[in-house]
């Protein structure tokens, strides 16, 4: 093993608890039954460390070989850093007909074809997750296994999700989902997080919704089986819940932890003008954050907290899939809320 392959093993196996360590090395399946029993889990990780060296040395395990454990450990562990949604645009026609094996052979093909040196793995997990690792290089330097790239696209959808990618690699990656996805282009969602779940969960909306309606049956009467809960269909406390759980969803919600507004606006009056009779504009920033930003802001509308009904600003994040916003003036001077670009 060469020094970098010893690395991003250690890196790796101080990430790993104690109790997880011999099912994830199971799961990479490069250690004999063997070499897996004569391990001491219990072990201090240093003195861990020396006897895996040790085995994978015997098994002539080489760089491309420790990737593969990174990768088994991302899978299990994807919370390591901060996720970036992107949506694909304009499928053709035939795109709903790319399997996994056409998409990884077009997908590599575009990036060998641009990159000298690029080092891909891919793997397909049941769910139908296709998770992609990407160590750059250039035409000039081998791949930098330290700092991979992690991709994660669903096929049949328009949704990647993108860990650790640097400004530079950005249209060598982008060029490479839309060719082999059979789309035209791609755009940056404006949804971030550390929970790869989240963020997936907002956007294909695999969490409980409540929809609006201008019926009065509530959430507690369709959920109950006591037909006496008719007598609480004024009570202000269900209403509140109930505009909550439409605006943020019901049940267990997606965990972001932050939701960012720049504003770009002017001081007005009654008469619409701006104050200082100036157009410099008000500039700054608001944001939220909570360990479960949305299950807070929904628990302020069921308390009363908030005042509703929920201001389009925040029921947003759900309904357009998106924390990052900009809100500038319109033309007549209200605020509005826009798509933001980031520079």
């Amino acid at each position: 093993m060469d020094e970098q392959a010893r690395t991003i093993l250690q890196r790796i196996i101080r990430k790993i608890p104690n109790k997880k360590l011999e099912t994830t090395l199971r799961a990479w399946d490069h250690l004999s039954s063997e070499q897996l029993q004569s391990l001491d889990y219990a072990q201090p990780k240093w003195l861990f460390l020396e006897n895996l060296i040790s085995r994978c040395e015997e098994n002539r395990l080489s760089l491309k070989d420790v990737t593969k454990l990174e990768m088994v450990f991302h899978i299990d562990n994807p919370n390591q850093g901060k996720w970036h949604a992107c949506q694909l645009f304009q499928a053709e026609d035939d795109a709903l007909s790319v399997n996994f094996i056409q998409f990884r052979e077009q997908f590599i093909a575009h990036l060998e074809e641009v990159i000298r040196h690029v080092s891909v793995r891919t793997k397909k997990l049941e769910d139908g997750a296709v998770w992609i690792r990407i160590a750059w290089g250039d035409n000039f330097s081998k791949p930098n296994h330290l700092k991979p790239t992690y991709v994660v696209h669903y096929l049949q959808t328009p949704y990647v999700f993108i860990l650790n990618l640097m400004p530079k690699h950005k249209s060598y990656l982008y060029q490479a989902l839309v060719l082999s996805t059979k789309h035209v282009s791609i755009k940056e969602a404006h949804l971030s997080s550390k929970s790869l779940s989240a963020i997936r969960d907002i956007l294909m909306r695999q969490y409980q919704q409540v929809f609006p309606t201008n019926q009065e049956r509530t959430l507690k009467e369709r959920n109950a089986s006591n037909p006496k809960i008719e007598k609480e269909h004024a009570d202000c406390a269900e209403r509140r819940h109930q505009m909550a759980c439409e605006a943020f969803g019901d049940g267990v919600l997606p965990k972001l932890e932050t939701a960012v507004y720049r504003l770009e606006t002017r001081y007005r009056g009654n008469s619409n003008n701006t104050l200082n009779d100036k157009d410099e504009l008000f500039r700054g920033v608001v944001k939220f954050s909570s360990s479960n930003l949305l299950e807070s802001f929904r628990h302020c509308v069921s308390a009363g907290m908030a005042e509703g009904p929920v201001t389009p600003l925040l029921s947003s994040i759900t309904q357009k899939g998106r924390n990052y916003f900009v809100i500038n003036d319109k033309v007549t001077g209200a605020a509005s809320q826009t798509p933001a670009h980031k520079t």
